[in-house]
């Protein structure tokens, strides 16, 4: 792991931003997909040795990605799996899945993050996490912990897991409590990566299908 190592640290520092240069019109935000993320880093990895891979390993409820690092010295990095459940089980809910958990699975691997493409990300204040100090004792914070993770294995469509979730997700925030933030933060601690990284996805693509129109019907 010598030789990797060493030129990893080298390619790091020549690894530029991921910008935030596509948009989701749902949102009308930025981002920075999956090309911004590769391009960021591919020219320096490549540049000291490093060829960069994307394993997909069998999954089925969504994808399960790898980050590898393949040293010209015959020399491997594996980053760790990623796990990212599909939204819905046909072509373009894997397809989207897949590019989700490439873009990310990239960003954890590099040390990367997102940043606007206008320059003024530098000057952007980022809020710290919260202190789970206060919290730590809280019986409330294994319970909710617990009942994240029992959703994600539970037996039951995608849809009503997603709605499980951010019921939880949302039964923490309306907690009358002046520490929920610790609360919730303390009960992310709990989880690994991937069930966070899961918990966040499933909660999005449940704020996402309640915010689609509902066709009216003519009787």
């Amino acid at each position: 792991m010598k030789q990797i190592a060493s030129a990893l640290v080298k390619a790091q520092k020549a690894f530029g931003p991921a910008l935030k240069t596509a948009t989701n019109p749902h949102f009308r935000s930025k981002y920075a997909n999956l090309s911004a993320c590769i391009e960021a880093v591919i020219d320096a990895l490549n540049d000291n040795g490093i060829a960069l891979l994307q394993q997909n390993h069998q999954c089925d409820n969504g994808v399960v990605v790898e980050t590898v690092f393949l040293h010209e010295s015959g020399e491997s990095l594996h980053c760790g799996q990623l796990h990212v459940p599909a939204s819905k089980h046909d072509a373009q809910g894997y397809g989207s899945a897949l590019t989700y958990a490439r873009r990310y699975s990239l960003m954890a691997a590099c040390g990367i993050a997102p940043e606007d493409d206008d320059g003024n990300a530098a000057s952007t204040k980022v809020d710290p996490r919260p202190d789970t100090s206060a919290v730590e004792n809280d019986p409330r914070v294994q319970k909710f912990a617990s009942r994240f993770m029992d959703a994600l294995d539970a037996d039951i469509t995608e849809e009503l897991k997603a709605e499980l979730i951010f019921k939880i997700h949302d039964e923490i925030t309306k907690l009358d409590d002046p520490h929920k933030n610790e609360i919730y933060q303390a009960a992310a601690n709990v989880m690994s990566v991937q069930q966070r990284n899961a918990v966040k996805v499933y909660i999005q693509q449940f704020k996402d299908r309640s915010k689609k129109p509902e066709r009216s019907v003519k009787l």
